[in-house]
């Protein structure tokens, strides 16, 4: 994989066809390949007609994983999103975040409004304002020695995760620590791009779309039918109503 520099870390990177740019930004103790090309979603990018940019956070996949929490706050994190736009050149690009990836776009369309034409808030609803209650039992479980003991199911769930990944799970538990960090309610009415809130049904971490898309001044809201947390990533209506919007918002080019 091609590598960039941000923060003075070395990150992973991927890009797939051509067309106008989404950077997609993955969820927390995944990566761009398990949250973006293991479930179809590069593909149906690219089949649209648009270049999917996918990267892996800096703690994840085949990037530098400090453990230092200081180097997970949002606003770091937004830095690699940034650099990695300046490495390719990229101006102003559509933004497809999942989970912790849409926290991450979230600072990033606030932060910098003229770099991003759109957003997609998967996985992230009104607790990307009110923060994520289970962090603490998550680090606790990402440091445990064993899974055996451990009880607490949302634990128990990103521990399964992280093993099956062959994650860096001192990196992870420094994530979590800074990452989770909430947005402002008065900064999130000031997110001028449009925005789709995407959550599935039975998602019980990510809070509801409908009172965050209302704050939006663009917000729209999408209820992924019969999904959770961890099975609405990929799922083929959520996909639907994302091209559906960029389509609309950040049309691919005409071709001839």
């Amino acid at each position: 994989m091609p590598m960039f520099q941000s923060g003075g870390y070395s990150l992973a990177y991927e890009i797939a066809g051509e067309g106008p740019a989404v950077l997609c930004i993955h969820g927390f103790a995944s990566s761009g390949r398990v949250n973006w090309i293991e479930t179809g979603w590069v593909d149906t990018l690219v089949g649209a007609g648009y270049r999917a940019i996918t990267f892996d956070h800096r703690g994840h996949g085949k990037s530098d994983k400090p453990h230092d929490p200081d180097a997970y706050f949002p606003e770091r994190m937004v830095e690699d999103s940034l650099a990695l736009l300046d490495h390719l050149g990229e101006q102003r690009v559509a933004v497809l975040g999942y989970s912790m990836g849409a926290r991450v776009a979230a600072f990033l369309a606030y932060d910098h409004p003229e770099r991003v034409a759109a957003a997609i808030f998967g996985g992230m609803g009104m607790n990307l304002i009110n923060g994520l209650t289970d962090g603490n039992d998550i680090i606790s479980g990402l440091r445990a020695p064993s899974l055996t003991d451990l009880t607490h199911p949302t634990a128990r769930q990103f521990r399964i995760f992280a093993d099956h990944t062959g994650s860096d799970r001192e990196a992870l538990a420094a994530c979590m620590e800074t990452s989770r960090q909430p947005m402002a309610r008065a900064d999130v009415r000031r997110i001028e791009v449009p925005v789709l809130v995407a959550v599935g049904e039975a998602d019980e971490m990510a809070g509801p779309p409908e009172p965050l898309a209302e704050l939006l001044p663009q917000g729209e809201a999408f209820v992924i039918p019969r999904r959770d947390h961890m099975r609405a990533t990929g799922d083929t209506k959520f996909k639907a109503a994302a091209l559906e919007f960029l389509g609309r918002t950040f049309p691919p080019a005409i071709k001839a």
